[in-house]
């Protein structure tokens, strides 16, 4: 099949996005050191550049001293260009975050979801009553919003129309986006599987920057991971790539939440670590109102209970074997422990779980990787999910709210 050839036009796009891309990760820069990290000629650079900032994309941020000429003028992606919402949808319930364009949070909502199969006809109504909050909090306009970024469990199956399969909360092809937009929401959405949200956060601003092959792993009620092969995301023919937590750890053993026996999310997701305390403690209830509380209460009792810490012990080896499986099939460079739950696990025990980890994997891949905690802590999904609209930015190099025909042409010269 003949290549389709670029034109001027595609071309004048490209350099936008690289420009902007540029400046958004590691700006402040001047004109010539955008030319120098790109590659650009500086008369691309200096067009370009002029048309951001008469779009108000970038704006000027101080001076730097040059070698023997003039001071260079600095320039930075425009913090008040737009806003961008990211919305971390849980099993338990829903956080939503307001940020400006330099991800500066600056108002966040939570809001309670009834456990343990939230009915997915609640969330549009929680999503569009929570970004009316943001928005009266941060005295922000709802026409400023670039885009809201939704994360989900669950599979995001992309297409005209967006669908989410959560099998283990019995979500079958839920249209999120348009229970959203029925309640009323006008910005641009963008849906996809939390665990990659968190991924994506964690690779742009947390312990995953720098890597080139990376698996961020998310536990909470439930696990899962984002696979990062040669800085892309591992997405798979459908987009479910990543359900770590469906991987068979026991053949035959307990039953998971998605109907299969001996999953990994079976053995360390929260909901199936607390399942396993109570059982051991004969069936009595676990104290606290919450899982989040409860899981604490059993860490803090492996201190003074055999009870639980057998169980936590036992969580170790298990959350090792299944790290150690990550490590021999994807041979990273670095694992990301996130989560809430996972954070909680690793906080306490990282050296045991390094230890489990290494007990299970293959000695010379063990040793090229190394397991860190998420650094961007509970709220990594949302601000994933905010990177969401964010990413479509960069990508177009020019606002995603506007239609394609409406979008700056490609005049100027490029290179």
């Amino acid at each position: 099949m003949e290549a389709k050839r670029a034109t001027v036009r595609d071309l004048r796009r490209r350099n936008r996005s690289t420009l902007l891309s540029t400046l958004f990760f590691e700006g402040p820069l001047s004109r010539y050191e955008l030319g120098q990290r790109t590659g650009l000629s500086a008369a691309t650079v200096s067009n370009v550049v002029g048309e951001m900032v008469e779009d108000r994309l970038v704006v000027e941020a101080g001076l730097v001293e040059s070698d023997g000429g003039r001071p260079r003028v600095l320039l930075r992606v425009n913090p008040g260009y737009g806003n961008v919402i990211g919305v971390d949808v849980g099993e338990t319930g829903v956080k939503m975050e307001l940020f400006d364009l330099s991800m500066t949070r600056l108002a966040a909502v939570d809001r309670p979801l009834p456990p343990p199969q939230p009915d997915p006809g609640l969330v549009g109504p929680l999503i569009a009553a929570g970004l009316e909050e943001l928005l009266g909090q941060a005295s922000v306009a709802e026409g400023d919003v670039l885009g809201v970024g939704i994360g989900v469990p669950g599979t995001v199956e992309q297409g005209d129309t967006v669908r989410v399969h959560a099998q283990a909360i019995g979500w079958d092809g839920i249209a999120l986006a348009e229970l959203v937009r029925a309640c009323g929401v006008s910005a641009p959405l963008f849906v996809e599987n939390g665990a990659k949200t968190q991924g994506q956060a964690e690779m742009w601003f947390g312990a995953g920057r720098g890597a080139r092959h990376a698996v961020i792993a998310l536990i909470g009620s439930g696990v899962g991971a984002t696979v990062i092969a040669d800085g892309t995301t591992y997405r798979g023919s459908t987009s479910s790539a990543g359900e770590w937590g469906h991987t068979t750890l026991v053949f035959g053993g307990r039953l998971c939440r998605c109907g299969a026996r001996g999953c990994l999310e079976a053995y360390v997701g929260a909901e199936g670590v607390l399942d396993r305390f109570r059982k051991a403690r004969g069936g009595r209830a676990v104290p606290r109102s919450d899982e989040q509380s409860q899981l604490d209460f059993l860490l803090a009792s492996a201190d003074r209970s055999a009870t639980a810490a057998a169980v936590v012990e036992e969580t170790v080896g298990f959350l090792g074997a299944g790290i150690a499986n990550l490590v021999n099939l994807f041979n990273p460079e670095r694992i990301v422990l996130g989560g809430w739950a996972g954070l909680a696990l690793g906080t306490r025990l990282l050296p045991e779980i390094r230890r489990a980890t290494a007990a299970h994997a293959l000695r010379h891949a063990y040793e090229q990787t190394s397991i860190e905690l998420c650094q961007l802590g509970p709220d990594a999904v949302a601000v994933g999910a905010a990177t969401l609209p964010v990413e479509a930015l960069l990508n177009l190099g020019s606002d995603p709210r506007e239609p394609r025909s409406a979008r700056r042409p490609a005049v100027a010269p490029v290179t």
